[in-house]
C-alpha cells in the first residue's frame, strides 16, 4: 500500500490472491476494499467535481481507482508495493483513462505531495496519524480528504470534550479542519479481512488557517492532557511543568533584554520556536491508538516553595488560570475555544510552551 514497513513474510492462505495472483500482506497493511457497493458509496460521498484533481493513497489493485477516474478530470496514485503499481499499469493501459492516470511509487510520508483537490485513501493503519497531519499542513490547501482509518482512530479524531475518546489528538486534528464521521465499515468488507472495524472519515481543512503557532501550540495541549482528568490546577502545580515553564519564561526574558538593547525594536516572536526543550522533536505526532496521558512523576507539588522565585513563578502561572476562571477545569471536557483563550492569556503573561 502507500506507506509502512515492507517485511518479508511466508505465502499462506490468510493473504488473499488477485487475479494475477498478486498475495495480499496483512503486515504491509494490504487490505483491498472488495464490495463494490461500498467503494461507489464512498465516491459518492466524496462529492467529486469533473474538474477535480484526486490523490489517491494507497490504491492497490485499482478497484477505487477505476470510480474515481470516471468521477474526476486526474487521479494520482501514491503507491508503496511495485506489484500493485505494475498492477495498476496493466489494469488502465490502453484504456480512455491511461492518460488520466499519474502513478508514484513511493512511502507517500516521504513524498512531496503534488497539488490536488480531494484526496481518497484506504491507508496503512500504521501511518493513520503521521498521514493525517501531513496533509493538515500541505500547501496548498485541498478542498477535503475521505480516509479509512481504524475505528477507535476514527473515533478519537471526530470525539467531543467530555467524551471518553477526546484526546490531543481530537484537540489538534479539530483546530486545523472540521471532521465528521461518514461510514462504519465490517471488517468482511475487505480481502484479507483486517482484524478490527474501519470507518470513513472525511476531514475538510479550515480556512483561513488558525493564527497559532504549530510549536507553541502543540506544547501546550502536550502539557494540559499530561493527566487529562486531572484539574488545570494540579497539572500546573507539578514541579516538572513548573520547571519547563520557568526555564522557557527566563530564556525569552533574557532574548528580551539581549534584543533590545543591542537591536532595538526587533520581533521577539520568531525566537519562540527555539526556546523549548519540553521535547526535542516537538511535531505533530499524536498518538492514535494509545491513552494521551504522558509519563510524568507525581511529585509533592509543596517541596521547595520555600525559594521564592520558584514560589514567584508558580503564583505568577496560577493568577492565570484564575483569571480565565481554569482552575478546576480539566482538559478532557475544554472546547478547542477554550484551549485557545487559555494559551492567549499564558501568552499575554510572557509564558510560553515552546
Amino acid at each position: 500500500m502507500a506507506g509502512g514497513k515492507l517485511k518479508k513474510e511466508k505465502a499462506k492462505h490468510t493473504s488473499a490472491p488477485y487475479q494475477g495472483g498478486i498475495t495480499f500482506h496483512k503486515s504491509k497493511g494490504q487490505h483491498i476494499l472488495k464490495n463494490p457497493l461500498l467503494v461507489d458509496s464512498i465516491v459518492q460521498k466524496a462529492g467529486i467535481k469533473s474538474t477535480d484533481v484526486i490523490l489517491e493513497i494507497g490504491p492497490g489493485t485499482g478497484n477505487l481507482t477505476k470510480k474515481l477516474l470516471e468521477a474526476g478530470k486526474m487521479v494520482i496514485a501514491v503507491e508503496l508495493d511495485s506489484r500493485m503499481v505494475q498492477e495498476l499499469g496493466r489494469r488502465f493501459q490502453g484504456t480512455p483513462f491511461s492518460t488520466r492516470l499519474k502513478i508514484i511509487q513511493g512511502d507517500v510520508l516521504k513524498t512531496d505531495l503534488p497539488y490536488f483537490d480531494i484526496c481518497v485513501a484506504n491507508i496503512p493503519y500504521q501511518i493513520s496519524s503521521p498521514l493525517t497531519f501531513k496533509l493538515l499542513f500541505h500547501q496548498p490547501a485541498f478542498r477535503c480528504a475521505i480516509i479509512m482509518f481504524q475505528k477507535e482512530f476514527a473515533m478519537r479524531l471526530v470525539a467531543q470534550p467530555g467524551d471518553k475518546l477526546y484526546c490531543r489528538l481530537s484537540v489538534n486534528t479539530q483546530l486545523y479542519a472540521r471532521v465528521s464521521h461518514l461510514l462504519k465499515v465490517g471488517k468482511n468488507n475487505f480481502r484479507p479481512p483486517p482484524k478490527v472495524d474501519s470507518s470513513v472519515v472525511r476531514i475538510e481543512p479550515r480556512k483561513p488557517r488558525p493564527q497559532v503557532n504549530p510549536k507553541e501550540w502543540d506544547g501546550f495541549i502536550r502539557m494540559c492532557f499530561i493527566r487529562k482528568n486531572k484539574t488545570l490546577s494540579s497539572i500546573f502545580r507539578l514541579k516538572t511543568v513548573l520547571s519547563l515553564l520557568e526555564k522557557n519564561y527566563k530564556t525569552l526574558q533574557a532574548l528580551k533584554s539581549s534584543q533590545s538593547s543591542s537591536m532595538g525594536n526587533l520581533d521577539i516572536e520568531s525566537d519562540i520556536s527555539r526556546l523549548g526543550d519540553f521535547k526535542e522533536d516537538q511535531k505533530m505526532d499524536m498518538d492514535g491508538g494509545t491513552d494521551d496521558e504522558m509519563e510524568v512523576e507525581d511529585d509533592d507539588d509543596d517541596e521547595g516553595d520555600a525559594e521564592g522565585e520558584v514560589s514567584g513563578f508558580k503564583d505568577k502561572v496560577l493568577a492565570v488560570l484564575k483569571e480565565g476562571q481554569f482552575e478546576e477545569k480539566r482538559a478532557s471536557k475544554l472546547t478547542q475555544q477554550e484551549f485557545l483563550y487559555l494559551l492567549s492569556l499564558f501568552n499575554k503573561a510572557g509564558i510560553h510552551f515552546s
